[in-house]
């Protein structure tokens, strides 16, 4: 498959998978594939690692395929794993997919490629937009209906679990590290993805924050809460298998996961 996929702007596309009621905008999911996972193993990109007998992207690419309420799929990568995500998304399965580009060395640098190209398809302002980690290859259908529903309401929304751990705020002592602060555990969260917004506003976001080059966020929801202190940002339910997987190690429990959704 190859850019040219991308000639349909995404408010014209796939509307034949939802209610007409859910229509009225497109909601377009972002895959964000371009990390060179260097803490995993940098011979082997971890976005086309096996997991339950397919590639860990394939099972982050299902969940919004295969969602009714998405009308359209952005994959983003980097040329080593390129060919192969073209490979993969050019089966008819993946009807959604509009395009796979290239995306940057940082997360910010994906995600403003993302943006720019979608701009570029004339995407609507009140567009919903879903950014997701293709390293999180459990997402749940929940938690992204979960992320259309609350941009009904807010700007902006991100998937997240409750942490069951007490959280520690730490700083400098010498050369050791020592808690500063112990924050109210009820208020910690997670952060998962999906992260959500309506275009106008994750675009907004990123503008303010090109102005700043020693900016370089995480995730997209930092993105909105510095650059736009006065958008809330609603939480949406995560759960713990959505994990992320960073390390070697997380792989079996990532197959342990697979084996028990294949019943």
């Amino acid at each position: 498959m190859s850019e040219s996929r991308a000639s349909a702007a995404p408010s014209e596309v796939s509307q034949d998978n939802a209610e007409p009621e859910e229509q009225i905008q497109p909601v377009v999911a972002v895959i964000l594939a371009a990390g060179l996972g260097v803490r995993f193993d940098e011979s082997n990109p971890k976005q086309l690692v096996q997991v339950g007998g397919k590639p860990i992207i394939a099972w982050s690419i299902d969940a919004f395929q295969f969602n009714a309420r998405v009308t359209d799929i952005l994959v983003v990568v980097n040329d080593r794993v390129r060919e192969a995500v073209e490979a993969i998304v050019g089966d008819d399965t993946y009807d959604k997919v509009r395009t796979v580009i290239q995306g940057g060395i940082e997360r910010m640098d994906s995600t403003e490629a993302a943006l720019q190209t979608l701009a570029e398809a004339e995407i609507p302002q009140n567009a919903k937009l879903l950014i997701h980690d293709a390293v999180r290859p459990f997402v749940s259908q929940e938690s992204i209906n979960g992320c259309i529903d609350a941009l009904d309401t807010f700007n902006a929304a991100t998937v997240a679990v409750a942490s069951t751990d007490t959280m520690l705020m730490a700083g400098d002592l010498g050369e050791r590290k020592v808690v500063r602060k112990v924050p109210d555990r009820d208020n910690m969260f997670r952060a998962q993805t999906p992260q959500a917004f309506r275009f106008s506003t994750i675009r907004k976001a990123y503008d303010l924050a090109a102005a700043d080059p020693d900016f370089h966020p995480t995730d997209d929801t930092r993105v909105v809460v510095d650059r736009l202190p006065e958008e809330p940002v609603a939480i949406v339910a995560g759960s713990v298998t959505n994990m992320k997987i960073t390390l070697p190690s997380d792989v079996p429990m990532a197959e342990w996961i697979a084996r028990s959704l294949a019943g």
